[in-house]
């Protein structure tokens, strides 16, 4: 699809300053090392950082995605840009919480240093609950994003193909935003805690996503 806008806008600068504000709160813990062994240990300890950036360079992916693709300005899209950068400032603080429990408790990655602990499968089930919510409101807003871009096709003068992907990509997200609800919902009923049945519930957005995306393209190619 063609680019409707060559330069940012002040929305989506505003927007990649919270992005850069979000990355600096997933490092903010780290202190520059006095002596070599902790200079080891935040290298150790550097792979959860690098986790939770990643995820957060795909949130900005994604969000830059629907800005180079409609540019759109208008009230609707300000207050839903501002709800999801608001999202992801909280976000980040789960990413970062999961991010290291799983370097150490499930690689075995620095686990003899300092880091998150969890005394009861209660707190690591709320932590769960914590992330998911965070990752189904992100998701939410953008297949809001996505919705209401559908709305302004004739405004953004959409052709039918950009038209069937808007359609493709709001449907995608809206699995991206299920698949967190359905966390939740496992994570609030108890099961498969101490497995992590509530993170593995997002091994399924892989399937899921590929049977739709082959249905779409058969339906709207037929």
């Amino acid at each position: 699809m063609p680019s409707r806008r060559s330069e940012p806008t002040r929305l989506e600068g505003f927007s990649d300053a919270v992005f850069a504000l979000s990355a600096t709160l997933l490092v903010v813990s780290l202190e520059v090392p006095a002596n070599f062994t902790e200079l080891v240990n935040n290298l150790v300890g550097f792979g959860a950082f690098a986790i939770s950036f990643a995820a957060l360079i795909l949130i900005w992916s994604i969000h830059n995605a629907f800005f180079r693709r409609y540019g759109l300005q208008d009230s609707v899209t300000v207050a839903l840009n501002a709800c999801l950068l608001f999202v992801v400032l909280y976000y980040v603080f789960p990413l970062k919480f999961l991010a290291s429990g799983f370097m150490s408790n499930v690689l075995g990655i620095g686990r003899h240093l300092p880091g998150p602990s969890l005394q009861s499968l209660d707190e690591l089930r709320v932590i769960f609950i914590l992330y998911s919510a965070g990752f189904t409101l992100l998701f939410t807003i953008v297949t809001l994003l996505y919705r209401h871009a559908l709305a302004r096709a004739e405004q953004l003068q959409l052709n039918a193909a950009e038209s069937s992907e808007a359609l493709l990509l709001f449907r995608h997200y809206a699995i991206f935003s299920l698949t967190g609800v359905l966390s939740i919902l496992v994570a609030l009923a108890g099961l498969g805690i101490s497995w992590g049945f509530p993170g593995i519930v997002y091994a399924l957005l892989g399937p899921l996503c590929w049977v739709h995306a082959d249905w779409h393209n058969r339906k709207y190619q037929a």
